[in-house]
Formats: C-alpha cells, sequence, structure tokens
C-alpha cells in the first residue's frame, strides 16, 4: 500500500545540481576584469547561414590575464565574428590583425561592477526559482501518496526531508552568489 512510498530524492537532488551548474555556467560568463574565454560562450555569429558559437568558428585563447584572441579559421567570417562581439553587450572592442581578432578586457570601473553584481544576483534568483520548482515537484509526489493512503506521520516525515534539501541547495546558490560579487567588486 501506501508504505512502499519512497520519495526519489537521488532524481529531485541531480535535477538541483543541475540548476547549480547552469548557474555557474551563466556566472562564468560574467566579465570580472580578468580575461576568460567563456566569456565569449554566448555570443553568436552568423557563419554559412546559421547562427554558430564563436568557438566553432576559430580558436579561442587567454594569452595574457588582459587579453583574449581568437584565430578564426575562415578570412571571410572575421567581419561577422568581429561585428558579433560588437553588438554582443559585452563592452569589449575588438582589434583585428589579420585573421586574429584581439579583444583587450578594460579595467571595470565602479559602476559597471554594480551593474554585474546586480546581473549575478539575477541569475542566482533565477537558480534559486529552479530549486523551488524542483522541490514542488516533490511535494506534489508526496500530495499524491498522502491521498493514496499514505500516513500523516509519513507525510511530514518526507515535506521535513524535501525542504531539508531545498534548504541545502539554495545555501549553495547564496554562498556561489557571494563569491562572485567578491570577485567582481575585487579591484
Amino acid at each position: 500500500m501506501s508504505d512502499d512510498f519512497m520519495l526519489d530524492t537521488d532524481d529531485l537532488e541531480r535535477r538541483m545540481n543541475g540548476a547549480i551548474a547552469s548557474l555557474r555556467t551563466e556566472f562564468a560568463s560574467l566579465r570580472t576584469g580578468r580575461a576568460s574565454a567563456s566569456m565569449l560562450e554566448p555570443v553568436m555569429v552568423d557563419a554559412y547561414g546559421a547562427m554558430t558559437p564563436i568557438n566553432q568558428v576559430g580558436t579561442v585563447n587567454v594569452p595574457e590575464p588582459r587579453m583574449v584572441t581568437i584565430n578564426v579559421w575562415d578570412k571571410g567570417l572575421v567581419g561577422k565574428v568581429e561585428k558579433a562581439i560588437r553588438e554582443s553587450g559585452l563592452g569589449i572592442n575588438p582589434q583585428l590583425n589579420g585573421t586574429i581578432i584581439m579583444l583587450p578586457i578594460p579595467e571595470l570601473n565602479e559602476e559597471r561592477r554594480t551593474q554585474l553584481t546586480k546581473v549575478a544576483g539575477q541569475y542566482a534568483e533565477n537558480a534559486r526559482v529552479s530549486i523551488r520548482n524542483i522541490r514542488r515537484d516533490g511535494m506534489d509526489q508526496i500530495k499524491k501518496a498522502k491521498s493514496d493512503g499514505m500516513s500523516e506521520d509519513d507525510q511530514k516525515f518526507w515535506e521535513t526531508e524535501m525542504q531539508d534539501i531545498t534548504n541545502r541547495f539554495i545555501a549553495q546558490i547564496d554562498d556561489t552568489l557571494e563569491t562572485k560579487q567578491a570577485e567582481i567588486m575585487q579591484v
């Protein structure tokens, strides 16, 4: 009967870990004044009639702490890659050197740092919402089992278990956000 109910906490935790991984990927794309190849991940280039990530039209390197270079494989795409970077909103002014595009990373001013911490906060809130949605799925499973005859004690146990898992992942998001905001504000 209902005594056989087991909440699949492994699946719920796997899904919550996915939300955390997604958050870390979004954080990696935020510029902190240091060069990083991952900051170009969201930039797409119109290449051969399809929107393509930059790392599929050239080699992205970080030769210095404040410089990213892109060695574009097809000379005909150099202009399109440059245009995509200019229009990306990264605040970087590309410099051409043949088929190599150099991206000097300027120092961030205080205003831009504050804006980036707000963006990081929005990313973290989106991750929290994802975690809460997963919690809701777990709670719905518990309610269904309750309507199928689960005891009230079992219901309370599983609801507490679900909330503990949720709290643990929300705390992980908060710690990650705090670390990222400190990194952004570091001069």
